[in-house]
């Protein structure tokens, strides 16, 4: 039962919200009734939200008649401390504006598209005669024809691998294949015409390179006609042996629109853009299409307030999923936007090129967006069910643990090193939806405390787990306590798990006393006998250990956790394992930075060759000196 708000509550709630309008009131006085976009701050310096207007003064001004706003916007005003404003020529303008700004500082009271992950193209690059066929992520700042986007990895390195059969298209890099003598693997699977050694002429492989081109830009059709016209030239001329490899060539083809499994006639280039909205969450599909063939599709689950509907939802999320993304020429949505049209206009300035935006209802075009709103409808599905599985198990936790609620937040806590070498702390962290990735955490574990730094390093040895351990937990919650001393930025953990057994738990509760932190629940986490999986220990402050049944759902729980640590933590042992094999020993010399280490290795060809060069020889490299050439030589040669 919830208790009823208190007469001092709302006084409070009423004096905040009044102070909140008092600054509104000010600001509207300055204002101009011209577009832009504006930013409420709260007292630390915090954006609230970012909005954009046709006209400030009027968009302003509303926010100051309480009665006439929803509890949402009730809570923002009463947080409001200032405001910050941005003019703009247009409309538009504010509008790309405003995207831009809300994925760069996440207002808590926006919409919030939290995955700024890129997607994949296909490059056929431009910049060699003789051109590769790769896949590529990122700026499209390289010579070339791109295809894309792919809605992953997966999808683009199968169409490459594909159209490699279909194509005979070289992937190697040019430094690979200048340097090629002979063919490689890919030649004798028959992916590639290996151009590097000369078995295909230059016009040959620009034939290639176009047919290619062509499937992809869509005409598959046509491609596909001149193979079947090409293979049965050669059979009429008894030519089997050609017949065959343009038969495969076919065959590869008819793999690629096997998996292109919606094909809707008069589309080309589109995006179709379907959302569902269930229980206060809404997800949001995306099918891509280019060349008239399905490239993939991606689920999304934008933050927002469980009172918004879902057309603002959508109108927020296209923004902010275009703002750093090149739309085509078609986008087709599941709901008809209120600004749909300023939507169509911001889309074409930021592509370059006419951007319709349309909302089908009959016809061919509705088939996709039935489709993908079919999909957005079973991922939300599956994602309430997850959370409400995940909601159960964290409550099965509070209850083994002794915790006073289910923990909103967990970290769990794992080390990885070889023999005490390139030691890595790792913590991840999970709650209500999964796994937090964003919230991850590495720690590089010191062997000696410099200045500023923790000074239990200095005291780790090599091997020393219990040690890594403490300077770990140190390092985590010295910087809670500096950061967020008062816990209320959502920061602090309701349960922390370590792996290991009752001398790791010892040392965390060590470092947690000496920071003054006793009300933070811990638990350590031993393999059973024989390191056996559902055989594990439990070790709490204060409590016998003790195991869980191997068939409870809330150990299969605990074991993901662990593992998920562990996985994280040796990928950057791995990482830092790597960089320290990377090293030259060019590092080692005061004055020697990436370009004089670059230019001596072009020079040079080894460190080896370096070690052995004289003074006037080491003199004769780009940016290396007299002074910079004796530091190289004495460093090699330290008795002369």
């Amino acid at each position: 039962m919830t208790a009823e708000p208190s007469l001092g509550d709302l006084d409070t709630a009423e004096t905040t919200q009044a102070i909140g309008l008092a600054v509104l009131q000010r600001a509207v006085e300055k204002l101009p009734n011209s577009p832009g976009v504006y930013r409420m701050l709260d007292a630390s310096g915090e954006v609230l939200y970012v909005g954009k207007a046709r006209a400030l003064k009027k968009r302003v001004t509303s926010y100051t008649h309480p009665i006439k706003l929803s509890n949402r916007i009730r809570r923002m005003v009463a947080e409001t401390a200032s405001l910050e404003i941005v003019t703009t020529h247009t409309e538009v303008e504010a509008l790309l504006l405003e995207c831009n700004l809300i994925k760069r500082l996440m207002p808590r009271y926006n919409v919030l598209l939290r995955d700024d992950k890129s997607f994949p193209d296909i490059l056929v690059t431009g910049d060699h005669a003789f051109p590769q066929i790769t896949k590529h992520r990122g700026a499209r700042n390289r010579k070339g024809e791109y295809f894309g986007p792919f809605a992953s990895a997966g999808s683009v390195n199968k169409t490459i691998v594909a159209l490699q059969r279909a194509f005979l298209l070289r992937n190697c890099s040019d430094a690979v294949f200048a340097q090629r003598t002979r063919p490689c693997l890919q030649y004798q699977i028959k992916r590639c015409s290996a151009p590097c050694v000369g078995y295909i002429d230059e016009p040959s492989y620009q034939a290639l390179v176009d047919q290619a081109a062509g499937f992809l830009h869509g005409d598959s059709r046509g491609v596909q006609t001149e193979l079947v016209d090409q293979m049965q030239r050669a059979s009429d001329a008894l030519d089997f042996e050609t017949a065959a490899r343009y038969r495969d060539r076919i065959r590869a083809l008819t793999q690629i629109q096997a998996h292109q499994d919606i094909h809707v006639e008069g589309i080309k280039d589109a995006d179709v853009i379907a959302a569902y909205q269930a229980g206060g969450v809404t997800c949001i599909q995306v099918f891509f299409f280019r060349g008239g063939a399905n490239y993939g599709n991606r689920a999304y689950f934008p933050s927002h307030d469980r009172s918004l509907e879902v057309g603002e939802v959508l109108t927020s999320f296209i923004g902010q999923f275009y703002d750093d993304k090149p739309p085509p020429a078609l986008v087709m949505v599941s709901e008809k936007l209120e600004e749909q049209a300023l939507l169509e206009q911001a889309l074409s300035i930021r592509a370059g090129h006419k951007v319709t935006m349309t909302w089908p209802q009959r016809g061919p075009k509705r088939k996709p967006v039935e489709h993908a709103l079919t999909n957005a409808r079973e991922a939300l599905g599956r994602r309430l069910a997850e959370s409400a599985s995940q909601s159960r198990l964290l409550t099965q936790l509070a209850t083994v643990f002794g915790l006073d609620k289910p923990p909103q937040r967990i970290e769990v806590y794992d080390n990885s090193h070889i023999s005490g070498t390139n030691a890595i702390g790792g913590m991840i962290v999970a709650g209500p939806e999964g796994f937090v990735k964003g919230a991850y955490r590495r720690f590089n574990i010191r062997s000696a405390a410099a200045p500023g730094e923790v000074a239990d390093g200095a005291s780790i040895t090599a091997g020393d787990d219990y040690g890594m351990m403490r300077e770990v937990m140190t390092r985590r919650f010295q910087r809670a306590l500096k950061e967020d001393p008062d816990r209320t930025g959502g920061t602090w953990p309701d349960l922390v798990l370590i792996d290991g057994g009752a001398g790791q738990l010892s040392s965390v509760m060590t470092v947690m006393e000496e920071l003054g932190l006793t009300d933070v629940p811990l638990v350590a986490i031993a393999k059973g006998p024989d390191r056996n999986a559902g055989r594990e220990r439990f070790f709490m402050p204060g409590k016998a250990p003790f195991s869980m049944e191997p068939k409870d759902p809330a150990l299969y729980f605990l074991q993901r956790l662990r593992d998920e640590a562990h996985r994280f933590a040796i990928g950057g042992h791995r990482i830092r394992r790597q960089n320290a094999t990377n090293r030259s020993e060019l590092d080692e010399i005061a004055g020697i930075g990436a370009a004089r280490r670059k230019a001596l290795l072009h020079h040079f060809g080894s460190v080896r060759s370096i070690a052995r060069a004289g003074l006037s020889d080491l003199q004769q490299v780009a940016g290396i000196n007299q002074t910079v050439a004796k530091k190289i030589y004495d460093h090699f040669h330290p008795e002369g």
